[in-house]
């Protein structure tokens, strides 16, 4: 049977100073309780139930296909996993085939890897409970796992309080990662007998492993290797921690799939951005969202949102293309241009300096510097349409909607208000008068005026 997989993300999370619930708190493109829901699905859950407070603020994130349960009083992390049980068996008859896995909605590096490797290792132990550990330097924090003499796992010494565990216990570096595997049936038998006798006055899901080592059940132990997957987020140094942790393993699966970021340090990529091979990120670029982008790119020094890059374009330096902007095969968004939910077609080119809003520009057509699409007229946007092969002067400004022909061209200096035919020439600018003697006229007075 596939893990049922409980994610406890109900904490509040003061430490982080934020009206934003913790878990909310977005890492690299993504909400930090989504890593662990994407981990678990990816590792093959059969179901995923998410624990949040009664004000139900994950509601909104949560994708489709996971539940969702509430911890009526924020009584520690058993009362959480007894709420998730209890969501399970209102549900459906859950059965006690599958094991329970249970991860925190704030660890959010643990990977779907990782989570297949405790599903198979609680599997092969034959124990009833399996607990994640891991060494660390600076064990801070952390519950510590006491050890007998043999080597197996007595208890978990809780550090919340200074109280909870001994100076001897505090000295230990092995620690409870919070990632535990259970079976169902065993899981349930224990939770009911959880006891808030501690210094937090909390029920403490560690104290289930108590419970069922006397009843003389078997609980096993599970070495993480690489702490990093283990990393708890309370404050926002730690998520900044995990950010720099993350975003090194999202540069890291683009280089190795071909990608050239010239310098990592110095670009930010959001973890659902995807890149074609022999594309180049040059430094100081963020890429955020689900922006596309193709094989054979360049984007120097610019800023990407939710965007689609075709094959071949070329984007910056300074551009900043916002969501819904699309640029086809071959084109370019070039200096300071800003592109909004715009499809610029094939070859085609905004050099420089240019706003592009709420339009369609054709094939092989290229605007001149400083044009803008005035879409908006107080109340409601509107489309610009430009045709293909299209030469537009410098500072052209079309005001939608409006609509220009194919193979047209616009004098520099005009704004365009009405229909271009297709190969006409708009020129949309005031008839230049000179006043001779201006200058001269002006000294005089301004000299008047002074005396």
């Amino acid at each position: 049977m596939p893990p049922t997989v409980l994610i406890l993300a109900a904490g509040q999370g003061t430490r982080m100073r934020s009206r934003k619930l913790k878990v909310l708190h977005e890492l690299c493109g993504l909400p930090m309780v989504l890593w662990p829901v994407r981990a678990a699905v990816a590792a093959g859950a059969g179901r995923v139930v998410v624990v949040d407070s009664p004000a139900r603020a994950l509601a909104p994130v949560l994708p489709e296909g996971v539940e969702l349960a509430v911890q009526p009083v924020a009584d520690g992390t058993g009362g959480a996993v007894a709420a998730a049980i209890a969501h399970l068996d209102a549900g459906s008859a859950a059965g006690d085939d599958g094991p329970v896995l249970v991860l925190s909605g704030d660890v959010p590096l643990l990977s779907a890897e990782a989570i297949g490797a405790l599903t198979v290792a609680h599997e092969r132990s034959g124990a009833v409970a399996t607990m994640v550990t891991s060494v660390l330097d600076d064990p801070r924090g952390y519950g510590r796992v006491v050890r007998d003499e043999a080597g197996a796992v007595v208890r978990v010494a809780e550090t919340k309080e200074i109280a909870d565990a001994t100076p001897a216990e505090l000295q230990i570096r092995e620690v409870n990662a919070g990632i535990y595997a259970f079976d169902a049936g065993a899981l349930r038998s224990a939770l009911p007998r959880l006891s808030v006798d501690n210094a937090q006055g909390e029920l403490y899901l560690p104290q289930v492993l108590d419970l069922l080592r006397g009843d003389g059940r078997t609980v096993a132990a599970h070495v993480l290797e690489d702490p990093a997957l283990m990393l708890g987020v309370n404050d926002r140094v730690a998520l900044a921690h995990a950010r720099e942790l993350a975003q090194e393993a999202i540069h890291r699966r683009h280089l190795l799939a071909g990608v050239d970021i010239v310098d990592p340090r110095a670009t930010v990529i959001d973890v659902d951005v995807q890149i074609g091979q022999d594309t180049t990120i040059e430094p100081f670029t963020t890429i955020k969202g689900r922006t596309r982008i193709g094989a054979g790119c360049t984007i120097r020094h610019s800023y990407l949102v939710d965007c689609l890059l075709e094959d071949g374009v070329s984007v910056g330096p300074f551009a900043y293309l916002r969501p819904d902007a699309t640029l086809r095969s071959g084109a370019k968004a070039g200096t300071f241009v800003e592109v909004k939910n715009s499809d610029i077609g094939a070859a085609a080119k905004v050099p420089h300096l240019s706003y592009i809003g709420d339009a369609d520009v054709g094939e092989g057509t290229n605007l001149g510097a400083g044009t803008i699409t005035a879409n908006y007229d107080g109340q409601s946007k509107h489309r610009t349409t430009i045709g293909k092969r299209v030469r537009g002067g410098v500072d052209t400004s079309f005001v939608a909607p409006v609509t220009v022909g194919d193979d047209a061209y616009t004098a520099a200096g005009s704004v365009v208000t009405d229909d271009v035919p297709e190969g006409a020439l708009a020129v949309a600018r005031a008839k230049q008068r000179n006043v001779e003697g201006y200058a001269e006229r002006r000294d005089a007075r301004l000299h008047s005026e002074d005396t």
